[in-house]
């Protein structure tokens, strides 16, 4: 978020992005029913300040089956109609100094590289010049739709109860964190309603939800956020769980979600000592750190089952593990009493220094499910197999998040998050198949981390 809009519009605005990372992909357009008159999309002349250009054509079309959900959807929920936003919509050119400035705004450029939804006004406003488009490019057309998607869930707040009045009046019971997860949620019950098919003009396979995913996790606090921090939005995997909730089981989830009933992952750093390694051990670190916890963990998971855990050895090799025909990826469970093999020269330290050390120790923490399956006689091939060991890396980290003495370092979540989206490897089998979708991966590690190991299979 630019620090700019944050202080100057913080009364009036909610700023939901930041900087894009990322690589451009293509995923094809959401738009699904087109006038051959009207190519690209919906007339977007209802947008103030339009140039009637395909990004503000998409933005006109997903604004407009946002407004007939929210139109089926609001009396269902809350007993009453929906109301269209009273100040409109507002499409802004931040690449030219003398556009018009939307409501809550002074200049053009205070709204670069930003959607915001602002209640005093009751309007919605994007960059068309460095938002919009770039979200497009780097993530695919879905990635607009929940961004909209998002800052249209802020106006239903406005309009339930969680307005600006409320939330300045008891802060504690509205934290930001808490309203942006609601409008992650929300977004996350339209996008359903999108993959179902009952929208009009927008259309999104499952199979595409992933790079949606990595556009909501951009948008991350910065790591060592505070969750009391007065623009905490959440890590990825707060703003993940909230969409998924959204997705997977509705709308009358997202009204009701509360400082009560909702735990958040967002933290500061530990220590002095884990802000000035970024939150992140060396590689040749992470192996030692992280196996006597595991061990620890599946030990007494075991017990619990009435089986026995015997530790698995770990070997250390130069390249991609050959267990179980060498398709399982840079860790590998082998089989033979419970041993592992780790990829230590190539891939797996590459994972690490790419995306953080955590996303070492939930790829290890799968292949420790697999042993424990193995333990408890459980097939370590199949669905089943793939559901569960990705489950069991979820409830081990579970573990560590609720234990008495921290582990986790702020964004080892988020790192979780985006090596299960980025790789299926935490979702192989014993023989290398997996489960296909980062979405489902991310459900299965997300049920044991909130359910722990019950949840896993392995009774």
């Amino acid at each position: 978020m630019p620090v700019l809009l944050a202080l100057t519009l913080a009364v009036t605005v909610t700023a939901c992005t930041t900087a894009i990372p990322g690589t451009a992909t293509s995923q094809g357009s959401v738009v699904s029913r087109e006038d051959p008159n009207q190519p690209g999309g919906v007339d977007p002349s209802f947008v103030e300040n339009t140039d009637n250009g395909e990004i503000d054509r998409l933005a006109a079309t997903v604004i407009t089956d946002v407004r007939t959900y929210w139109e089926e959807q609001f009396p269902k929920t809350f007993g009453e109609e929906f109301k269209d936003l009273k100040g409109g919509y507002f499409s802004v050119d931040t690449a030219d100094a003398d556009s018009d400035a939307p409501p809550c705004a002074d200049k053009a450029d205070e709204v670069e590289g930003n959607a915001f939804y602002c209640p005093t006004a009751d309007i919605i406003a994007w960059d068309r010049a460095a938002l919009l488009p770039v979200l497009r490019d780097r993530f695919g057309e879905a990635a607009v739709m929940l961004v909209l998607a998002h800052e249209m869930g802020h106006a239903v707040q406005n309009r339930t109860g969680v307005g600006l009045d409320q939330r300045k009046a008891n802060p504690s019971k509205f934290p930001t964190i808490l309203i942006e997860a609601m409008a992650d949620c929300y977004a996350g019950s339209f996008v359903r309603w999108v993959a179902d098919g009952k929208s009009k003009h927008l259309n999104i396979a499952k199979d595409r939800l992933d790079s949606a995913l990595e556009s909501l996790i951009s948008f991350r606090d910065p790591i060592g956020t505070e969750q009391t921090d007065r623009g905490a939005h959440g890590d990825a995997f707060d703003r993940v769980s909230a969409f998924q909730d959204g997705y997977e089981k509705g709308v009358d989830l997202c009204a009701k979600m509360t400082v009560d009933n909702r735990t958040f992952t967002l933290s500061g750093f530990i220590d002095a000592g884990d802000q000035a390694r970024g939150g992140n051990l060396r590689f040749d670190q992470i192996v030692q750190s992280i196996s006597p916890g595991l061990n620890t963990y599946f030990s007494a998971l075991m017990t619990k089952s009435g089986k026995t855990w015997t530790e698995p050895k770990i070997t250390t090799v130069d390249a991609a593990p050959e267990c179980g025909g060498g398709k399982q990826g840079p860790v590998a469970f082998c089989g033979d009493g419970g041993a592992l093999e780790m990829d230590g020269k190539k891939e797996l330290p590459e994972i690490h220094v790419d995306i953080g050390d955590y996303a070492t120790g939930a790829l290890l923490a799968s292949r420790y499910g697999l042993a424990a399956l193995a333990a408890a006689g459980k097939p370590v091939e199949g669905p089943d197999a793939q559901r569960s060991a990705v489950c069991l890396a979820g409830s081990f980290t579970g573990s560590l998040f609720s234990a008495e003495q921290r582990f986790l370092s702020p964004g080892d979540l988020d790192e979780a998050i985006q090596v299960l989206l980025d790789y299926d490897y935490a979702a192989r089998d014993a023989k290398g198949d997996a489960i296909d979708a980062g979405f489902d991966r991310v459900i299965a590690f997300r049920e044991g981390f909130t359910g722990g190991g019950e949840k896993c299979g392995l009774g």
